[in-house]
């Protein structure tokens, strides 16, 4: 089979960067395209060279249309409105769309969803092995404990991140909230101000943390009458977020058309 051509998209980025040395340093990958917003300072410079990788050959652009024309997957970190576009892209061109963007409104999945039907999306809140080996041990031990044991997810990010909680403490929150068979929506408390009374039974909470150039520390805590567990993750070096995303592409590719999650990809589901 041919090298899988992919499209790198908020290539001047920092996470854009990573995707393209991840992809460079991937057999059976290669960088076809790397788009960026219009206006931004690093349209027509080498994606390589930004990337600190040398010349590879391909310009920045901010048009997408030709890219997907091209290409046989889209990696894309970047924000809701860019997702929800090039998901429909996608679709039009029978793509791989790897999803790594957090902060999706219900509305935002709903097209997501419906670029599904044909595209392969593969969409995470995390795309670390790590990551979703633990939302599959926070699954397995909620369904374990139930609600006997409170659920606390308590995350910290770096300073410039601007959605919370992350989509990171969000997989697991779901993870928890699949384990007990209930809806995270319906069960979740993202904040607690005030005289909030005592704590309802079966609720899942989130804490967020804000500082610094942490790039990510996940806890779930469970908290029950005499003992408490914790499971943890601590991210020291984005680009294994970089590398997932390579290859959750490379999965992704000749799969039918639908929308996967990382589980997927690891072979986590149960």
């Amino acid at each position: 089979m041919s090298e899988m051509r992919l499209v790198v998209t908020g290539a001047g980025g920092r996470m854009g960067r990573m995707l393209t040395r991840a992809i460079h340093e991937t057999p059976g990958a290669t960088v076809c395209a790397a788009l960026e917003r219009p206006g931004s300072e690093a349209i027509g410079q080498d994606a390589g060279t930004l990337a600190g990788i040398g010349p590879i050959g391909v310009a920045i652009s901010d048009d997408p249309l030709p890219a997907f024309v091209e290409a046989h997957g889209v990696l894309d970190f970047t924000t809701p409105a860019a997702t929800v576009e090039f998901a429909g892209l996608a679709a039009q061109a029978r793509l791989v769309h790897v999803i790594g963007t957090t902060g999706l409104t219900e509305a935002d999945l709903t097209k997501i969803d419906a670029a599904g039907r044909h595209a392969t999306i593969v969409r995470s809140g995390n795309m670390s092995l790590g990551v979703n080996l633990l939302a599959a041990l926070v699954k397995r031990a909620a369904r374990a404990l139930g609600e006997d044991y409170d659920i606390e997810i308590v995350e910290m990010h770096h300073r410039m991140k601007v959605d919370a909680p992350s989509g990171t403490a969000l997989l697991l929150g779901e993870g928890a909230a699949e384990g007990r068979g209930v809806k995270l929506a319906e069960r979740s408390v993202r904040s607690r101000d005030g005289h909030t009374g005592a704590r309802p039974v079966g609720d899942i909470g989130f804490a967020t943390l804000r500082g610094g150039s942490v790039v990510g520390d996940h806890a779930v805590i469970f908290a029950g009458p005499g003992e408490r567990l914790e499971l943890s993750h601590r991210a020291e070096d984005r680009s294994l977020f970089a590398k997932g995303a390579v290859r959750a592409a490379l999965w992704g590719r000749g799969r039918k058309p639908g929308v996967y999650s990382m589980a997927n990809v690891l072979g986590l589901t149960d």
